[in-house]
């Protein structure tokens, strides 16, 4: 029986080895982590996690042929191929701090798979890693490895939250990069044997290690790069009385460019595409590239300026300030449908208004309070730190309340910013809404999930990102 472990039960760990289990019946999986309450959550009926679909498939083969231990060192040491998905946060100090990622847990990783392997191992990359990492950690194993053989592969994921059991199920492409040796090739055959159980062989692209490290950093950057595209041509869209919303809908009917990814919004979030680009950058300047490398930071930038806009349009649409005033916060996670906060937009628009002493009542259907409290007192890039290693009890931010309905949130609030599009926000009774609000009655859509005419009519001012300006907005120029 082929034995699989992952170390790491996070967002790419918990649901990629849950659906190995499930395609595969007759391969065990072993899902380790050192956060035993972590590992408790996955072995209860409250999954760490939040993904639509993941519930069904643990329960179907946990205990099976799937189980999560934080027994670490056991199950690395009965594992035939094991897979690495531990946290490659950006460095917050030292060489390359702000941009290059930093690998104290993968090395930490790779010296305990050394120190307890008794037999052969194929190691995958699964975690996003800078280009060259394999050779690292390849290093490392060689250098320890008591007459044991280490392969070495890299397996990076796509996965899209919100949408990662069905990215499982029905993958675009799965990649593995490995050495270009013999012992590379049976070594990128075991793990291409293990999908090939449930994805099209024509699907599974084998590559290089570099080629496969440096096509995830890539295509995050891709992505990323057509939402900053999108939300530059929103800002003059709004300076000229164009509608985004029509001008990316006849730029995606371009069959070369197609539709995906082109919404406008308050800016991207998640815990790849920033970290992906800043890593890029960091690679592109260390091998002699500033000029590639400052192409990939405008797209940072922009995101940047995207959520700074969206706060100044706010404070200057309310009489230049906010100070005092009740604004309810409608949204928090990066996106629908996940409960995932990392790098989400809401928190650096949250603290600009925080800045300008505004009180926050924050409503998202899947983030609780105590994750809000952290994110908005956190230091940046600590959040990718593993849990146990993040700062303990943060002290509460005292201008914001959690609540857990819309209607709640909005009573008596002089504004409302939209900043997840979950599908509800667009059924919530807004004539309901606007009695209970102060006058004027202002909403701020960071993601063009209204309708704004609709909400006019009721008495609202609306600002719509990409959008006409309202005749209020107009007369009060957002200042930069």
């Amino acid at each position: 029986m082929v034995k699989i472990c992952c170390l790491g039960a996070g967002y790419v760990g918990g649901p990629t080895m849950a659906v190995i289990a499930l395609k595969c019946p007759e391969i065990e999986v072993a899902v380790v982590d050192i956060s035993v309450s972590r590992i408790n959550a996955w072995n209860s009926d409250e999954l760490p996690i939040y993904e639509p679909g993941l519930e069904e498939v643990v329960k179907q083969c946990r205990g099976k042929n799937l189980f999560f231990s934080s027994d670490v060192e056991k199950h690395v040491m009965e594992a035939d191929i094991v897979f690495v998905s531990v946290n490659t946060p950006t460095k917050t100090q030292g060489l390359g701090a702000g941009k290059a990622a930093d690998l104290t847990y993968w090395e930490s990783a790779a010296r305990m798979i050394a120190d307890v392997s008794k037999s052969d191992k194929i190691v995958v990359e699964k975690s996003t890693v800078p280009v060259k990492t394999a050779e690292a950690i390849e290093k490392i194993l060689t250098h320890n490895s008591k007459g044991i053989n280490f392969q070495i592969l890299s397996n990076p994921e796509f996965l899209a939250e919100g949408t990662a059991i069905q990215d499982l199920f029905n993958p675009d492409r799965v990649l593995i990069g490995g050495r270009e040796t013999p012992e590379g090739a049976k070594a990128m055959q075991a793990l291409k044997d293990v999908y090939a159980h449930w994805v099209p062989v024509e699907r599974i692209i084998c590559s290089n290690l570099w080629s496969a490290e440096l096509s995830k950093l890539a295509a995050n950057a891709f992505l990323a790069q057509r939402i900053s595209s999108v939300n530059a041509i929103s800002a003059l869209c709004e300076a000229t009385g164009a509608d985004v919303t029509q001008v990316s809908h006849s730029v995606g009917t371009d069959s070369r460019i197609g539709p995906k990814f082109l919404n406008a919004s308050v800016g991207f979030g998640g815990s790849c595409f920033q970290k992906d680009i800043l890593n890029l950058v960091y690679i592109c300047e260390c091998n002699g590239l500033p000029e590639v490398a400052n192409y990939w930071k405008q797209v940072i930038k922009i995101n940047d300026y995207q959520k700074n806009r969206f706060v100044n349009r706010v404070v200057s649409s309310m009489f230049n300030t906010v100070s005092g005033k009740k604004i309810a916060i409608l949204g928090f996670a990066f996106k629908k449908d996940t409960g995932d906060t990392r790098e989400t937009p809401a928190i650096d628009v949250c603290k600009g208004l925080l800045g300008d002493k505004a009180r926050l009542s924050i409503y998202d259907p899947q983030v609780s309070e105590e994750q809000i409290q952290r994110d908005l007192s956190m230091k940046k890039f600590d959040w990718d730190h593993p849990i146990h290693l993040q700062p303990m009890s943060p002290t509460a931010v005292k201008q914001v309340s959690v609540v857990w309905d819309a209607y709640e949130a909005t009573k008596d609030a002089h504004g409302l910013c939209i900043l997840t599009e979950w599908d509800e926000f667009k059924n919530l009774d807004y004539e309901r809404i606007f009695d209970n609000m102060q006058k004027p009655a202002f909403v701020f859509d960071g993601r063009n999930v209204v309708d704004a005419e609709k909400l006019r009519k009721i008495g609202f001012i609306v600002y719509s990102i990409g959008k006409p300006l309202d005749a209020w907005l107009k007369d009060m120029p957002a200042v930069a």
